[in-house]
C-alpha cells in the first residue's frame, strides 16, 4: 500500500482548530487551515479526526459500510441485483473471473480501510500525549473500534492484509489481521481501565456508540474467526445485552443502504425469504426474523423490500447485535478443545426463542426451543442458520460460509482479488485467488 502517495488529509475538515497566522513572510498555504501538527496535538483535533473516521466508514456509497453489506450480499445470495447496469455489483452478482482488480466497491473497500487505519493510528499515537488521560483514552477506544473494523474487514475479504502503512509494504496472513485488530482493541481496554472518559468526551462524539461493549463485542468476534474459543467466548460474555451500539444517520446525511437500496427498485433487494439460504436450512415459515428485515414490495420489480436496520434515512445500523454474542458463545462452546454441548444448545435456544420485545433492536425469531440432545454436526449446523438468520446483512456471511465449511456453489466468490491500484504500486501484492 503507497500510503504516502494517498496523502489523508483529514485535517481538512476540522476548523475548529484553525488559527491566525502571525509570519509576514509569503506563504502559500491557506492561513486558516490547521497545520497537521496542530491537529493532532489538541484534543478538539484529534475528536475532529475520530468524528471523520466513522464518516468514512458509514456514510456514503463509497463507504465501508455499504460495500461491506452490500458486497456479502450479492457474493452469498442474501440479495439479489435488480439492474446489471450497475457494473461493480453485477461482477460481484456474477462471481468468479467476473470479479477482478478493477472493482471499484471492492477498491473503495480496499482504500477506506486504509485510510481509516492509517488515520486511526495518528490519533492513538497523539491521543498519548495528551494531559487530559481520561479524555485520552476516550480518543484511543473510539478510534481503535474504527480501526479494528476495517482490519477485520480486510481480514475477511483478503488471503492476506498489508502489516502497515508506507511504501511497498509487506503483507502479512489475514489470521495474523485478525490478531492484529484483537491487539488494537486491547490496548484500548487497558487505557479505558486505566483512566475513565470523562463525560464531555461522550458528549464531544456522535451519539449511539458505546465504546466498551463495542470493543469487546468486536474482540468476541474476530476470537471467533481465528479460532480462539476461550478468548471469544470471554469478551462474549463481557459484553452487556440490553445496550445498543450503533451508527446513526440522519436526512441530510442519510442510511447508505436506504439511500442506494431501499429508497429505490435500481440496484439490489432481498433475494427471497430463505435469505439465500438452501433447502433445508432456510429458516421456518413462522421466524419472526424474517419479516423484521423485508416486507413485501408491492412492487413487480422485486417480491421483496429492504426492511430492518435500512428502513428508513434515518435508520440507525448496529455495529454488532446482541444476538450475535449469543449465538458467539454458542458457537465457542460447541467448537472449543473440551465441548460443552449442553451449554451451546442453551445459548443457540435463548436467540431461537427470543421475542422481539426481549431484543434491545426488536430482533426475535419467536420459535420453540430446539429439543435436544444434538450432535456437534447437528448443533453448528443450527447455528449457522440461526447466524446467517439472525445477522442477515450484517456483512458477516461470507465469512461464516468458510468457517461452516458451506460449499462454494453457495456463493459467487471465495476470497476476493486485490485492486489493480495497490498491484501497480506494491510488488509485494499477493497473488490473487483463484476464487
Amino acid at each position: 500500500m503507497k500510503s504516502n502517495i494517498i496523502k489523508y488529509t483529514t485535517i481538512l475538515t476540522l476548523a475548529v482548530v484553525a488559527m491566525a497566522t502571525t509570519s509576514c513572510k509569503k506563504d502559500f498555504t491557506d492561513p486558516s487551515r490547521p497545520s497537521e501538527e496542530q491537529v493532532f496535538s489538541s484534543p478538539a483535533g484529534l475528536t475532529g479526526v475520530c468524528v471523520g473516521l466513522q464518516r468514512t466508514y458509514s456514510l456514503s456509497r463509497a463507504s465501508s459500510l455499504y460495500n461491506l453489506v452490500t458486497t456479502t450480499g450479492l457474493v452469498t445470495r442474501e440479495l439479489r441485483l435488480l439492474n446489471a447496469g450497475n457494473l461493480p455489483e453485477d461482477q460481484l452478482n456474477r462471481g468468479g473471473t467476473a470479479v477482478d482488480g478493477t472493482n471499484t466497491m471492492l477498491a473503495g473497500l480496499w482504500t477506506t480501510s486504509n485510510k481509516i487505519i492509517y488515520d486511526a493510528d495518528k490519533v492513538i499515537e497523539n491521543a498519548n500525549n495528551l494531559s487530559d488521560k481520561g479524555y485520552a483514552a476516550g480518543l484511543i477506544g473510539y478510534a481503535s473500534i474504527f480501526k479494528a473494523l476495517s482490519i477485520g474487514a480486510m481480514s475477511m475479504y483478503w488471503t492476506d492484509v498489508p502489516e502497515g502503512n508506507g511504501v511497498n509494504v509487506g503483507f502479512v496472513t489475514r489470521a495474523q489481521g485478525f490478531d492484529l485488530a484483537i491487539a488494537t482493541i486491547d490496548n484500548a481496554l487497558a487505557a479505558i481501565a486505566a483512566n475513565t472518559p470523562p463525560a464531555n468526551f461522550n458528549s464531544s462524539i456522535p451519539a449511539g456508540l458505546d465504546i466498551v461493549n463495542t470493543l469487546q463485542a468486536l474482540k468476541a468476534r474476530f476470537s471467533l474467526f481465528n479460532g480462539k474459543y476461550d478468548q471469544a467466548l470471554a469478551a462474549a460474555n463481557l459484553v452487556d445485552l440490553t445496550k445498543r451500539s450503533t451508527m446513526n444517520f440522519e436526512a441530510a446525511n442519510p442510511n447508505p443502504i436506504f439511500d442506494v437500496h431501499t429508497s429505490n427498485f435500481n440496484v439490489c433487494q432481498p433475494l427471497d425469504s430463505t435469505m439465500g439460504l438452501p433447502v433445508g436450512l432456510a429458516p421456518d415459515l413462522a421466524d419472526k426474523r424474517v419479516p423484521f428485515y423485508m416486507i413485501l414490495s408491492g412492487s413487480s420489480a422485486a417480491r421483496f423490500k429492504i426492511n430492518g436496520f435500512a428502513q428508513l434515512a434515518n435508520s440507525a445500523y448496529p455495529i454488532y447485535l446482541p444476538g450475535e454474542m449469543t449465538l458467539i458463545k454458542a458457537e465457542a462452546l460447541a467448537r472449543k478443545t473440551s465441548p460443552d454441548l449442553d451449554g451451546a444448545l442453551v445459548e443457540l435456544n435463548k436467540v431461537v426463542t427470543k421475542k422481539a420485545s426481549g431484543d434491545p433492536f426488536g430482533v426475535g425469531a419467536d420459535l420453540p426451543a430446539i429439543a435436544g440432545p444434538l450432535t456437534a454436526d447437528q448443533l453448528l449446523q443450527e447455528i449457522y442458520r440461526n447466524r446467517c438468520v439472525e445477522l442477515y446483512m450484517s456483512g458477516l456471511k461470507l465469512e461464516d460460509m468458510r468457517r461452516f465449511g458451506r460449499p462454494n456453489t453457495e456463493r459467487s466468490r471465495n476470497f476476493m482479488p486485490y485492486p489493480f491500484r495497490e498491484r501497480d504500486n506494491n510488488p509485494n501484492t499477493p497473488a490473487d485467488p483463484a476464487f
